[in-house]
């Protein structure tokens, strides 16, 4: 008697959900290249390249590779789907949790723009001023030269 197929049930995160999925493929025993050839047979897509790269990141696998690599593995539908619901679950979860901190910090860059902006305009009507009181200067000279 073979042993069961792995679950992602227990995967509480990306990296965990792909360990598992690194499980179910020592469970089936098969290549990457047989992986591709009976993904094809089940009419889905898996190239043995994709599937490598999936398998060798820490972050989730787009639906579709995921239910063509499980059918390839010897898994039916509806283990399949068990194994969408539970990357759908860790999907959302990790959205969550990586959202809401961001919506509620403001980027760092625009107190720097703000003050950049008032040095700016501080300079802006300094300049002014300056030409105004240089201007004034000029004027005086003239004056006292031409009396």
């Amino acid at each position: 008697m073979s042993a069961p197929p792995p679950s992602p049930d227990v995967a509480a995160d990306e990296a965990e959900f792909v360990a598992a999925m690194r499980r179910l493929k020592a469970w089936s025993g098969l290549s990457y290249r047989q992986l591709e050839r009976r993904a094809a047979e089940a009419g889905r897509v898996l190239p043995y390249s994709t599937a490598s790269t999936a398998l060798g990141r820490k972050t989730l696998p787009r639906e579709e590779l995921l239910v063509a690599f499980v059918l390839a593995c010897g898994l039916d539908d509806e283990e399949a789907a068990s194994w969408v619901a539970v990357r759908k679950r860790i999907a959302v979860g990790e959205r969550v949790s990586v959202t809401e901190p961001r919506a509620v910090r403001r980027p760092r860059w625009r107190p720097a723009i703000g003050w950049a902006a008032v040095m700016l305009s501080l300079a802006l009507a300094g300049g002014t001023t300056l030409s105004m009181k240089a201007s004034e200067e000029v004027e005086a000279v003239q004056v006292t030269v031409g009396r």
